[in-house]
């Protein structure tokens, strides 16, 4: 792994980013400790503390990044955290989802959430060391990832997460027909007894469905970030800085992740922006035989990092307004 991580365009000194992981790691392994020996529901205080540290540690690493590489760097880390920070937040509306609907104690879903967190920075480290790979080997996958983020922000618009709850029944179904699970949680517990038999307590079902919604997340912000940086040590901390505060941010929001309607479709302009802006420089550095002759194409844009920032910070911004406008415009409703 530390292969990719000391290769590309990076201007750090490889014992740095080495270093820098290696930091993170041990921060996110003390977060996963603390969940799991004080089970508690963060109050809004905590968990605000805890937000604002993370995202202070990502600017300080920002910073890092101008002071120790360049501006151009520095642009592409915030660049790839908001965007990862963003997706990661529509990973929040599933969350919310598979708490509610597996009826998991609030007491203990901080454990559940870190289970999650985990699972997904396994998955996405997977695929960050595949899309390198592929990236380094194949210069046409750009096409493919480009094509796929426009497809896939044309679905996020369409398909609200509540549709995900006949699917999540489905799993539930098929789980119970061949693995006994009883129908109480036993606290944290992922298995218990019950009149003499060891059985799983829901908290299974509970594993299985976020790291299948995990896996689905990890395909979507993978090409995404690829699409801000190609440098392999960018898109790893990217990620990491992205997931971590993650179990925090979920209790701060709490009943108001489920209200900001209209964010999924930020989401989704991110994704097709991303897209288009990854088959634009697919376009300009093409090798593709079939496509202007195997020559690159002069006319496509290539858009800058500073740029890209913009647009993400813009799409965000406007769908969390507008979401807390509609808010406001329902409550005085329902007021009169």
């Amino acid at each position: 792994m530390l292969h990719f991580l000391t290769t590309g365009e990076s201007p750090l000194n490889p014992t740095f980013e080495i270093i820098t992981l290696v930091v993170l790691v041990l921060i996110l392994v003390a977060d996963l400790v603390l969940a799991y020996r004080r089970p508690h529901v963060p109050s809004t205080r905590e968990s605000a503390l805890w937000v604002g540290l993370y995202v202070g540690l990502a600017l300080v690493f920002a910073l890092l990044m101008l002071l120790l590489g360049d501006a151009e760097h520095a642009g592409q880390f915030i660049a790839g955290w908001v965007t990862e920070y963003s997706l990661s937040i529509d990973n929040l509306f599933v969350f919310v989802i598979i708490m509610t609907r597996f009826s998991v104690p609030r007491k203990y879903q901080q454990e559940v959430l870190m289970v999650g967190i985990v699972i997904a920075l396994i998955l996405r480290g997977i695929f960050i060391l595949l899309g390198a790979q592929l990236i380094e080997n194949f210069s046409w996958i750009f096409y493919i990832f480009g094509a796929f983020l426009v497809y896939t922000a044309v679905q996020q618009a369409r398909q609200s997460h509540d549709d995900m709850e006949d699917t999540e029944s489905g799993v539930i179904r098929f789980l119970r027909k061949r693995i006994p699970i009883s129908n109480e949680f036993d606290g944290g517990k992922l298995r218990t007894v019950i009149d003499g038999k060891k059985v799983f307590t829901p908290i299974l079902v509970v594993f299985i469905a976020i790291g299948t919604t995990d896996l689905i997340f990890a395909l979507d912000s993978i090409p995404a970030i690829f699409g801000i940086t190609t440098d392999p040590f960018l898109v790893f901390t990217a990620n990491i800085f992205a997931l971590m505060g993650l179990r925090q941010l979920y209790f701060l929001l709490g009943d108001l992740i489920d209200k900001l309607v209209y964010l999924h479709y930020g989401i989704a302009f991110i994704l097709a922006f991303i897209g288009v802006k990854l088959v634009f420089h697919a376009l300009h550095e093409n090798e593709v035989p079939f496509i202007n002759g195997g020559h690159g194409v002069e006319w496509a844009p290539e858009i800058s990092t500073w740029t890209s920032l913009g647009v993400i910070i813009a799409a965000m911004a406007i769908a969390t307004v507008a979401s807390l406008i509609k808010i406001r415009i329902d409550r005085r409703r329902d007021a009169s």
